[in-house]
This record gives structure tokens, C-alpha cells and sequence, in this order.
């Protein structure tokens, strides 16, 4: 058993690169939930706004294959309790960030709530669509950076707006012209594909490892991206950063122990060239 959650994972990616990170959420009564609310203080996060509601945590099976990749099963728990009030109640610190990290693993209104909060604070907003949905256009000019993988974005487009579409980097295109920032589209072994709302395209190169697991990868490649831009990188040069970041996550069992620190990420795009 490892600690999770597509939330949290990011959390600690962002931590274990030595950037500090506040997050928001809820854990479960159960024994998991101060369990898993101990390991993001380990890891440096802190979780002084993590709350917990009656009932079970949030739980996931992972089943990894022999070449790394994986299926999950989640039962969301408390994070279904996770609520429109819960970001309210937190907007002082929402409005006070660098960038907010976001995902679909909570109720949608919750996601809707947090986007326009950030777009009202001209906070940058990075949101991870999985699992995968349909997102209104109301809500895509609200984010910033969207960053799916090439089977959530199709699940990003509504239905008569070019879901039909089979081909990712169209539709990469098509949503860069609906978010505030850009899509980072997320390309696995192949790296990742920059398609900025300001023209630029930008394919991202993988570095080579040896896979082990791909669990977390994703989450490893956002928490370093918006890491690379708080750092003041260009978006381009944060990208090629986030993905030695996930290329260090693959190489090890496991989500939140697989994160990377600054100095192994380095040290891995000194080996590799990845520049």
C-alpha cells in the first residue's frame, strides 16, 4: 500500500522539489485518513487544510503491468465530500498562490467553484482532467494550463464540439484557443506536446529510463511544471523540466514515494542531455 490520490500526489511532487505547497482536501474517519494526512507532512506539504469528514478515504487498486503501464479503480471517499464551501472557506489562500494545482478526482462543482476563484485573483490555474469529462467552454476560459493525456482529451471535448475527433494534437489545438495559457498534452514514453495559446508548438522529449511503473507519472509531471514556471521558466523550458520529473517517477514502485527531488531530476537530464 502506498499513499495517493491524484490531489495529494501532486502535492508532494511539488514539495519533494523543494517548493513550498499548502494543500486543500479531506481524508476519511477511517484509518487511512490520518495516515495519509502524516505522509503529506513527511513529504513537506502542508496539510493544516486538509479536513476530515465521517466515513471512509478515498481508496484506489492499481494494477501494473510488466511494462510499467497501469489500470486503476478508484471509490472516491471523502473526497466526494469535498465542497463549494470547503473552497470558499479556503480562498484566502487560494487567492495568496504562486499557481493552484487542480484535478476531476472531486465533485465537479467543487472544480467549478475553485476556477472562478483563480479567475477572479488572476490565479493561474492548472488543471489535470482525470478522470476524464466533458469541460464547458464557461470553465476552460477560467484555466490556465489544461494537462491531459491523450485519452482524457477527448473526454475534455463536449459533445458537437469536435469530440469526434480521433487525432489528440488536433484537439490539443482546438483547446488552446479556449484556455487562458495553453494544453500540455501528455504523450507518455513520447514525451509531452506544448500548444500555447500564443501560437507557440512546442513537442517535449522524453528521457529514457528504464520503466517500472507509470503510476503517478502525470501527477509527477504537473507538480514539476508548475514548479519550472514558479521557478521562472518559460513555459517550453518548465515542460522539459516536468518531464525528466515523471521520467525519475517511472523508475520506481509506487505514486507519492516515486516523486522526484530537484537534485535527481537534474542529475537524470545531466545524463541523458535532456537538456
Amino acid at each position: 500500500m502506498h499513499p495517493g490520490g491524484k490531489g495529494a500526489n501532486q502535492a508532494v511532487a511539488v514539495a519533494r522539489l523543494g517548493y513550498p505547497v499548502e494543500m486543500i482536501g479531506r481524508v476519511g474517519s477511517d484509518g487511512f485518513g490520518e495516515k495519509l494526512r502524516a505522509k503529506l507532512g513527511e513529504s513537506g506539504v502542508d496539510a493544516s487544510r486538509v479536513r476530515t469528514s465521517e466515513g471512509p478515504s478515498g481508496v484506489a487498486v492499481i494494477v501494473v503491468a510488466p511494462n510499467g503501464e497501469n489500470a486503476i479503480v478508484v471509490t472516491p471517499g471523502a473526497n466526494a465530500q469535498l465542497s463549494p464551501a470547503d473552497v470558499d472557506e479556503n480562498a484566502d489562500a487560494i487567492r495568496g498562490a504562486g499557481a493552484v494545482l487542480a484535478q476531476l478526482e472531486i465533485p465537479f462543482p467543487t472544480v467549478r467553484r475553485l476556477a472562478e476563484l483563480c479567475a477572479a485573483g488572476n490565479v493561474p490555474l492548472i488543471l489535470d482532467p482525470a478522470p476524464a469529462r466533458p469541460l464547458p467552454a464557461e470553465l476552460l476560459a477560467q484555466v490556465s494550463w489544461l494537462t491531459p493525456n491523450e485519452t482524457e482529451i477527448a473526454g475534455c471535448v463536449a459533445a458537437g464540439e469536435g469530440a469526434g475527433s480521433a487525432d489528440p494534437l488536433a484537439l490539443a489545438e482546438r483547446l488552446a484557443h479556449l484556455v487562458r495559457s495553453g494544453v500540455l498534452l501528455k504523450l507518455g514514453s513520447r514525451g509531452a506536446f506544448l500548444a500555447a495559446k500564443d501560437g507557440l508548438r512546442q513537442p517535449v522529449a522524453a528521457l529514457r529510463v528504464e520503466a517500472v511503473d507509470t503510476t503517478a507519472a502525470g501527477d509527477a509531471f504537473n507538480g514539476a511544471f508548475a514548479v519550472g514556471w514558479m521557478m521562472g521558466k518559460t513555459p517550453a523550458a518548465s515542460a522539459a523540466f516536468a518531464a525528466a520529473a515523471s521520467a525519475v517517477s517511472v523508475t520506481r514502485a509506487g505514486a507519492q514515494p516515486s516523486m522526484a527531488t530537484i537534485e535527481e531530476v537534474e542529475r537524470l537530464r545531466a545524463e541523458t542531455g535532456g537538456g
